[in-house]
């Protein structure tokens, strides 16, 4: 499952494209945040992704991205072109195929190592999909694969893009969210050869018009209410706040519990109400937000521009900024599924747990906590900022923002920890 939302820069108050998502994956799934470098590579290189081994390409940007603890790719990421991309569940009337190929994960890191631009990203995607296929296990290591759909943005266009094993279809998308439904209609701009002869060969479209995309492939079978009511939600929130999102819009849109909810999830829903899938997921055991990400892309990338990353649920967690040009804390890449040590998603998914046995109660109790650290970081950042700006040495400035990130990461894990220790002792 997933939810994203992007607004480009004329629906904006800073005039910056942004682009958000939340990762929802099986419960208790580690997923670090990882970081990788810029690079060149040999004639003839290939790479190992999850399930399969591609040809490598001469060049590969700087990443960095959420990445649960088993898979090569990303959930979700930004490279040093400021391309950020996401993928998300989609059903399909299609069978996925048996055969592993790139599943929606690689796809998304490999988009944005080789992409400097949305529509390079979209193409790269779209081409690498049509050549090695999307099968193979994507919700666990031994689990099922599905059908995806992306959305990527840079900062001057969006894309949304949806497919069906080797079939896509593509359009802008200005202000526009996504969830775990086909949801293009007649407005795709731009699709693979076959997507229409491919669904009229299945008797799925047999009006003489444009293909509707949704109406064509959608899987009926899977209940609507799992997605629709939370893509309701996000589009109802970008129209309301349409020209003055910023980051602390798109990361209330991400803490969302409906229109029932507030700042809180509140237990006792039923898996046959829509009310009981909700943009900050609960919905244990189908699936839990264990990661988020929202990232206002500049066109002017001459000075630090952060990246707002959160681990667990985004209510019960604190979204921290980091910096593509600095070395991330190691502590954030930590979490392997045998690994021992600290960890930043082990830590936030104790807290998220603590917080989860009375959520109505705790969850105003986790903001309070956070909220005057969550201020001093505001000021921190635009200090380490300016002073990483004003140095004309790009080792030096990235030495500035890595000391910068290693103290504000420190400092909430040890809030974290804190906050997690109080409702321990009393449960």
């Amino acid at each position: 499952m997933c939810d994203a939302l992007v607004a480009l820069g004329e629906h904006t108050a800073r005039g910056r494209t942004l682009f958000a998502k939340n990762s929802d994956r099986k419960p208790g799934e580690c997923q670090p945040f990882v970081q990788w470098p810029a690079a060149a590579h040999a004639p003839h290189s290939r790479i190992r992704c999850t399930h399969v081994e591609i040809p490598q390409v001469a060049e590969t940007y700087r990443v960095m991205g959420h990445s649960p603890w088993w898979v090569w790719g990303f959930e979700h990421g930004v490279n040093e072109h400021a391309v950020a991309c996401g993928n998300l569940t989609v059903f399909s009337n299609e069978p996925i195929e048996e055969k592993p190929g790139l599943i929606g994960m690689d796809l998304v890191r490999l988009g944005l190592e080789r992409g400097r631009t949305a529509r390079e990203c979209l193409e790269i995607v779209a081409g690498l999909l049509e050549t090695h296929g999307q099968g193979g296990p994507s919700l666990a290591p031994d689990g099922p694969g599905y059908h995806n759909a992306f959305e990527i943005a840079d900062p001057e266009e969006a894309w949304i893009l949806e497919t069906s094993n080797r079939r896509w279809a593509a359009r802008r998308a200005p202000l526009d969210a996504q969830s775990n439904h086909l949801a293009l209609g007649c407005d795709w701009e731009i699709a693979s050869r076959d997507l229409e002869s491919f669904a009229r060969g299945e008797g799925w479209w047999e009006q003489g018009a444009r293909i509707d995309v949704a109406a064509a492939y959608r899987n009926p079978h899977v209940p609507a209410h799992i997605s629709e009511g939370r893509l309701r939600d996000t589009r109802a929130r970008l129209r309301a706040a349409d020209g003055s999102h910023d980051v602390a819009s798109m990361i209330a849109a991400l803490r969302s519990h409906g229109e029932s909810g507030g700042a809180a999830w509140r237990p006792g829903s039923d898996p046959q109400e829509e009310a009981h899938f909700t943009v900050c997921a609960h919905s244990d055991p189908v699936h839990r937000t264990t990661a988020s990400l929202v990232a206002e892309l500049p066109a002017d990338r001459r000075r630090p521009w952060p990246v707002w990353i959160s681990f667990g649920t985004p209510c019960a967690s604190v979204f921290l900024p980091v910096y593509i040009d600095g070395l991330l804390p190691g502590v954030l890449a930590a979490g392997g599924c045998a690994e021992s040590g600290e960890s930043a998603w082990r830590t936030f998914a104790a807290l998220d747990a603590a917080v989860a046995r009375d959520p109505e109660t705790r969850t105003p109790q986790v903001r309070e906590g956070f909220a005057p650290f969550e201020e001093r970081l505001e000021h921190a950042r635009g200090d380490a900022e300016i002073r990483a700006g004003e140095v004309d040495d790009t080792d030096e400035s990235a030495a500035i923002l890595g000391a910068f990130m290693d103290e504000i990461t420190s400092e909430a894990l040890d809030l974290a920890r804190e906050l997690a220790s109080r409702w321990s002792e009393r449960d």
